[in-house]
């Protein structure tokens, strides 16, 4: 059985990889990558880990899937947001608290415009999100911010977060948790209240749970200052 690749480099090593077979292969824009099934075998990697590599590329805006065609590449080599961000983090391994910073930066400043936006606050969604914890007991964490952030109409913002979070291995692909169940409902509360300070004083608290699964200080809110 082959050991698997460090979790840490999952996503970049595929993504490098990817990068070698559209160069190698001579893939242009509007090019048809290999499918999926190909891509498990060429690249020796989990089904799994080659699908969200593929979410996230598409996400990022980089390739496009077409119902009962395949996967084909929008334009690759103009797209260096992801070489950029996983050469500084190859390069400097501490600076994967920069990168958690940062992407906490992007998760508080769009709390905080939908805080301060009564369109955006008035939003059915975060009603919805209530009442899923309330029915089923959990939500995604990751749709709670996600949907945060698409809610804003920054596309730029969404892309970079998707990438921060990918190598900030913040576990949101969990389900929310009975313990933290509370403190969500508390700031999806404060979110339809535009209560803005509790609304973060909820993020910072619930974050700090969330990243604490890792083992790791998760003290990185130092930039929601306390009033």
């Amino acid at each position: 059985m082959q050991n698997p690749k460090p979790s840490s480099k999952m996503f970049l090593d595929i993504v490098g990889e990817l990068r070698t077979i559209i160069k190698e292969e001579g893939i242009k824009t509007g090019g048809k990558l290999p499918s999926e099934r190909e891509l498990v075998e060429r690249l020796q990697a989990g089904r799994s880990t080659i699908r969200e590599a593929l979410r996230s590329l598409e996400l990022l805006g980089l390739i496009e899937t077409r119902r009962g065609e395949g996967t084909f590449l929008v334009d690759f080599q103009k797209h260096q947001l992801v070489e950029v961000l996983a050469a500084f983090i190859m390069q400097q391994p501490k600076s994967l608290i920069d990168v958690q910073e940062t992407r906490q930066i992007h998760e508080t400043a769009a709390l905080m415009l939908v805080c301060r936006d009564r369109s955006l606050r008035s939003l059915p969604v975060w009603e919805s999100l209530l009442v899923k914890i309330e029915t089923d007991g959990q939500i995604l964490r990751e749709d709670l911010i996600r949907e945060m952030i698409v809610a804003t109409g920054n596309r730029l913002s969404l892309k970079i977060w998707f990438l921060l979070k990918q190598y900030s291995k913040v576990p949101y692909g969990e389900m929310t948790a009975a313990d933290e169940n509370n403190i969500v409902k508390g700031l999806l509360q404060n979110v339809l209240d535009g209560d803005e300070l509790n609304a973060l004083q909820a993020y910072s608290k619930w974050i700090e749970l969330v990243e604490g699964e890792r083992g790791e200080n998760s003290n990185d809110s130092r930039y929601i200052h306390e009033k």
